[in-house]
């Protein structure tokens, strides 16, 4: 099996990278298994199903992410400037994966919700909570604009903060099928018109632009 003490890490790398280059569908665990330089018949000492694997791989790809998004979102920053950062990070994501593959491959967890079956109720399980913890994140910043007088009260729920989430999916979907990045500079206004902050997340100094 080669490297026997990473094994279980070269399967769910594998599976990380193959998902995301492809689809759920499209990768089998020969491929994982190849592409690991495991033998499949090792696969189940890891992992009972290729649907494990990719919770498995999922949880490794949200670890990442989750990691740069916090730390872009509790930077000692004023709430908008953080809230325009975590838009940023999100459009040159996709720039430098275009920038490394020649295509715009999306948004890996989307991709997967997308792909799934009625039936595989974890992986929609562990996606549902990862999206939830992605409007927790835009909800938290939400907030902080509000005690800095940068947006209205009201806006600081928890639709609005799934309404910036799913204006960040939505764009990374168009440009995604339009294999074009440039279908992401509209991001930020389209965000702040949601706020009702229309140049603000555009603005290089946003400060508490709502008095009442």
């Amino acid at each position: 099996m080669g490297r026997t003490s990473d094994a279980q890490q070269r399967l769910v790398d594998a599976a990380r990278g193959l998902i995301a280059a492809r689809s759920y569908h499209a990768v089998g665990v020969s491929d994982i298994c190849a592409h690991a330089d495991v033998r499949k018949g090792s696969f189940y000492h890891f992992f009972e199903s290729k649907q494990a694997l990719t919770c498995a791989a999922i949880d490794a790809h949200w670890a990442a992410q989750e990691a740069d998004c916090l730390r872009i979102l509790h930077a000692e920053e004023p709430p908008l400037r953080r809230l325009r950062e975590l838009l940023d990070y999100y459009v040159r994501t996709q720039e430098e994966t275009k920038y490394a593959t020649g295509t715009v491959r999306g948004c890996t967890l989307a991709n997967i919700t997308l792909q799934l079956d009625a039936e595989q109720g974890d992986l929609r399980a562990r996606l549902a909570d990862i999206f939830d913890a992605q409007v927790a994140q835009i909800l938290e910043v939400l907030q902080d604009a509000v005690a800095a007088g940068d947006v209205p009260a009201h806006l600081a729920s928890e639709v609005t903060a799934r309404a910036v989430v799913a204006q960040i999916e939505g764009l990374v979907l168009f440009a995604r099928l339009h294999d074009n990045t440039s279908v992401l500079a509209g991001l930020h206004a389209a965000v702040g018109a949601l706020l009702g902050v229309p140049d603000a997340l555009t603005d290089a100094t946003p400060g508490a632009l709502i008095t009442s």
